[in-house]
């Protein structure tokens, strides 16, 4: 039979006594025996390191293993379920004598299901242990409670039937399986890596506290997290080895069954990760494209989130393709076929020049329609802002409209475009567009571009702050970059200071504005939305100029004209013709000058 673990320097008499524990048997109802603890502790004595057994439910002993002090290795026991225990006990000894549970234990009695986790010792002429097991019953979290029993005498040990606990145990977990299956819960872990280097963009934390946000947004119970200070992620795995080690710890302790790290990942890394944990791993761009997966309710919407969704899946493609070799196996067999990996990628590849093609037609009606609106020359502001900063909120307290707006983060993807009407019969078309965000991923901004060519479009833009948010500073300037992306960041911009009910101190309130055009209004109660549409007002007929005009009875081609663009303000019947105040686009203003008979600048 073969032993396990670390065998370095351990002579030979010392492993035939290892080996004689294969020979030995417990009774199927006891956790274990006087002379089975014995000999191990015996071995332990001699080798200064810990000795474990695994033992099966008909009492047999299935592996033996050695460690170290701190640590025993385990060999691979499976559950028959993730809802049921392996049909392994665990017993081992502690060279301190100190047979607390310690959190390794803990951890492999959690990974491993075992039905009961022991360790054994001595205090003076006793043999002592602890045993740890399941109680069947959730923890608030929704990870299976663990108990522990001792230290206590080891003939206190052997009295607890094993068949009644592990009877029990089974039971209460089959319950909870039927009452509430979680088998589809996603129990996340975020991971990311402080620069050590280069400053960031924010306080410590606050891009992890987004990651939280993003992983509840998109259905997943956050369960721990982890930071390491790092000068530049590891090539192989992102994270340091210790930290993988940490996490590793927590995934079994938490019954965690995926981890999110906070920025993108190469393949290699995520293969890497996913092989040292056990787990699926994804990245923060995964993470985003997955909630605009689950938003995108039009038709354009769903092609640009799946355009972005192949373009981060092609390089990211494996599997057993490459085992498929066009190489042939002889004569007759050969022939100029394509691996299975081949073939996806080229599946893919045609997908996105599909998918390409779909928004490129949508982008040329967006094209036609924006074409119209300047011939009609109504004007166009875009609200434009971090994620979850209140802007389609804003948008139905100004014009009156039912945008679905709620506390989540990029709850609107597919823009939104209303009529919002100022003094003066003025009318002014308001377009929401979806929040940016920190790290926004380059085939986002790519895959979205129709879409966001409303920003580059707009007239003016209304970019939406929430001034309550601690790191509003930090997110004002995500969102100027990704405007740079877009060529959009030199636009005329007023600066609206959403959610201003919740910010009371005057000192941040100038430090906001400090060096920008702006105001503070709350979306919810109202506040100041007057004074903002006097703002916009103001902005719009600063680029118009207000004249009379006196426009012949034959000429009513004219008179449609100026009714196109909205530009009538008062009209009067003269003999002469039809007598019009009208206020038109600067660029539009040539076409009526030779009807002009007094003009006056606003």
């Amino acid at each position: 039979m073969k032993v396990s673990g670390e065998l370095d320097n351990i002579k030979a008499y010392i492993l035939e006594q290892l080996q004689s524990l294969y020979e030995l048997s417990v009774p199927s109802s006891q956790l274990s025996t006087h002379e089975l603890n014995q000999r191990m502790l015996d071995i332990t004595m001699v080798l200064g390191r810990e000795v474990a057994v695994y033992i099966n439910r008909q009492g047999k002993v299935a592996e033996v293993s050695v460690g170290d002090i701190g640590t025993v290795e385990l060999p691979e026991f499976k559950a028959r379920s993730e809802q049921r225990l392996s049909g392994i006990r665990c017993i081992h000894t502690h060279p301190s004598g100190d047979v607390l549970l310690s959190d390794p234990d803990i951890s492999s009695l959690r990974r491993l299901r075992f039905d009961v986790m022991a360790a054994i010792g001595t205090q003076g002429k006793d043999i002592v242990g602890c045993m740890g097991f399941f109680t069947g019953e959730l923890q608030p979290d929704g990870t299976p409670e663990v108990q522990c029993f001792g230290p206590v005498k080891e003939a206190i040990l052997h009295k607890v039937s094993m068949v009644q606990l592990v009877t029990l145990i089974n039971k209460k977990l089959g319950r909870h399986t039927m009452k509430d299956t979680k088998e589809d819960e996603e129990r996340a872990i975020l991971a990311g890596i402080e620069s050590m280097g280069a400053p960031r963009a924010g306080a410590p934390g606050e891009s992890m506290e987004e990651l939280e946000r993003l992983a509840q947004t998109a259905g997943a119970t956050v369960v721990g997290k982890f930071t390491q200070r790092k000068e530049r992620p590891d090539t192989a795995f992102f994270l340091g080895k210790g930290k993988i080690e940490e996490i590793g710890m927590a995934v079994q302790n938490l019954d965690a069954n995926l981890l999110i790290l906070d920025d993108e990942l190469t393949p290699s890394q995520q293969r890497n990760l996913e092989q040292g944990l056990g787990i699926k791993v994804i990245d923060r761009t995964a993470l985003i494209l997955d909630i605009f997966a689950q938003r995108a309710r039009s038709r354009e919407g769903k092609l640009q989130v799946e355009l972005a969704q192949m373009k981060y899946h092609l390089p990211r493609l494996g599997g057993q393709g490459l085992v498929l070799s066009r190489l042939g196996g002889g004569i007759g067999t050969r022939g100029p076929g394509e691996t299975k990996l081949e073939v996806d990628r080229r599946r893919i590849r045609n997908k996105i020049h599909d998918i390409e093609r779909q928004i490129e037609d949508i982008r040329r009606s967006r094209k036609l329609h924006r074409s119209r609106r300047k011939e009609s020359s109504i004007p166009m502001a875009a609200l434009v802002g971090y994620t979850n900063a209140g802007k389609s909120t804003l948008l139905n307290a100004l014009t009156g409209s039912e945008v679905y707006a709620e506390d989540q983060l990029f709850a609107t993807l597919d823009p939104t475009t209303r009529k919002l009407e100022l003094s003066h019969n003025q009318e002014i078309l308001l377009t929401d567009t979806v929040g940016f965000i920190q790290k926004l991923p380059h085939m986002l901004v790519s895959a979205f571009r129709a879409t966001l060519e409303e920003v580059q479009e707009a007239d003016m833009l209304l970019h939406v702050v929430d001034c309550s948010n601690k790191e509003a500073e930090h997110q004002i300037a995500s969102v100027i970059e990704v405007l740079k992306e877009l060529k959009a960041e030199a636009k005329p911009t007023l600066y609206v200071f959403n959610k201003s009910d919740c910010l009371t101190d005057e000192k941040a309130r100038e430090q906001l504005l400090r060096g920008r055009e702006g105001i503070f209004v709350s979306a919810r109660d109202g506040a100041n939305l007057e004074e903002l549409k006097k703002k916009i007002e103001a902005f719009f007929l600063d680029a118009q100029v207000r004249m009379k005009v006196l426009v012949p009875f034959h000429d009513g081609r004219v008179v449609t004209a100026l009714h196109d663009l909205n530009a009538i303000r008062l009209t009067e019947y003269t003999p002469e013709g039809t007598l019009m105040e009208v206020q038109i686009p600067s660029s539009r203003k040539d076409e009526f000058m030779k009807y002009r008979i007094e003009e006056q600048d606003v």
